[in-house]
């Protein structure tokens, strides 16, 4: 990616702004933060009343201010920029580098300072520098407008989810409260019973929401050890034997031999609970699910096939989207967080994989995850975190001893 900045240089010497100019032309700079090379437009003005008529036709992205000019000074031009309140960095050029003269700048938002007489490669740092400073408070900007709008998107479609299943309770206790359900015991027993599954289903996105945020935000600590993903797999498989067993869904396990894999053991549930409940919940009764376990090259490979209502290539290709549950008329009575394969997508990215699904509509669904065995990025974050661990232990330990030995010199004394 590249990008232009917007040089204003203010100076009364026509030789300094043809000089800065001249420099400038073929200057870039390359920020590999954000992987963007940067090139430079230079406009001149003789004044100080000629600068400000130039920001005010385009504010510049860096200002080269003299400090002192013919009538207008530097620090009257800076005076004005702070009041207007613009996104101007100022980099003061002056002659007469004093301490008074730095901290009236400073006071006044100029950025950084360049003395006279000085080099193109002097020049050429300075301007590295605020470019680089530019682009990456941009950026910064950028990705906290982002983060603001998806806390908004999240909030609002967290309330979405969490309204539905309240009313549901609320209009059931409503009814047991002013004794419209009468005295049947079958009925307030059904009303009970939903009130349970709708607190059920909102306790689950609580739990979904918890594991998201704690994998994005990296707070979750992480133990890793060497497990079998099949027995991590048989474990889902019992989980869901009496959903499995009441509709007559036959759920099977095909692993030739053990597949080993360095990780979380819970993270490593949560990405088979989901996928293998998943294909029993939205599956049709007397139907089938296979998980296969298997591993090659140092992945291990995760498939969930399942014999149910399947899924259209638009609903695919956003099945793995935070909230996103598919709603038709098959699934219209199915409940969800809508967070559960958004969850193993991250997990699978983490442990250097990914998370797919292939489907056709009325024909079932094949989802795939794949992970390295050794555990990828997140043995390595697991490792930083035990580095970590071990030099505050250390740096501890160095206190204490400290404190024992100044303690000593202390009764000495």
């Amino acid at each position: 990616m590249s990008e232009r900045l917007h040089i204003l240089v203010a100076d009364d010497e026509p030789g300094m702004r043809m000089g800065v100019e001249r420099a400038l032309r073929d200057f870039s700079v390359r920020v590999n933060d954000v992987n963007e090379d940067v090139r430079f437009e230079v406009v001149q003005a003789a004044s100080g009343e000629e600068a400000l008529e130039r920001i005010a036709e385009r504010t510049p992205d860096i200002l080269l201010l003299d400090h002192k000019m013919t009538g207008m000074t530097g620090l009257e031009v800076l005076e004005r920029i702070l009041a207007q309140q613009l996104d101007v960095l100022t980099i003061m050029i002056t002659a007469y580098a004093t301490l008074e003269t730095a901290i009236g700048a400073t006071k006044r938002g100029a950025y950084d300072f360049l003395a006279k007489p000085f080099t193109p490669q002097e020049l050429k740092a300075a301007v590295r520098k605020a470019a680089v400073h530019v682009v990456l408070t941009r950026q910064a900007r950028r990705l906290a407008q982002e983060k603001r709008q998806v806390r908004f998107q999240f909030i609002s479609v967290l309330a979405h989810e969490l309204k539905a299943p309240l009313a549901a309770i609320q209009g059931y206790l409503q009814i047991l409260k002013d004794g419209s359900a009468g005295n049947n015991p079958a009925v307030i027993g059904h009303m009970i019973d939903r009130s349970l599954v709708r607190v059920d289903g909102m306790r689950k996105l609580i739990l979904d929401l918890l594991d998201m945020t704690r994998i994005e935000s990296g707070t979750r600590k992480r133990e890793l050890v060497d497990l079998d993903l099949c027995d991590t797999a048989r474990s889902a498989i019992e989980t869901v034997g009496p959903d499995a067993a009441s509709r007559k869904i036959t759920v099977d396990l095909h692993a030739e031999r053990g597949v080993p894999v360095h990780a979380d053991r819970v993270e490593m549930e949560i990405i088979l609970n989901n996928l293998v409940s998943n294909a029993v919940k939205y599956n049709r009764d007397g139907g089938r699910v296979d998980v296969t376990i298997e591993a090659a090259g140092g992945t291990a490979r995760v498939t969930v096939t399942d014999t149910g209502i399947g899924l259209s290539q638009a609903d695919a290709d956003r099945l793995f989207q935070d909230f996103v549950r598919i709603k038709n008329d098959k699934t219209r009575n199915i409940l969800g967080s809508g967070l559960g394969l958004s969850i193993v997508k991250k997990l699978a990215t983490l442990y250097g994989g990914d998370a797919v699904v292939q489907s056709q509509e009325g024909m079932g669904s094949t989802f795939t995850v794949k992970l390295r065995q050794d555990g990828g990025a997140a043995a390595e974050a697991a490792g930083a975190e035990g580095q970590a661990a071990n030099e505050a232990k250390a740096a501890g330990g160095s206190a204490v001893k400290a404190a024992s030995a100044g303690g000593a010199a202390a009764e000495a004394v």
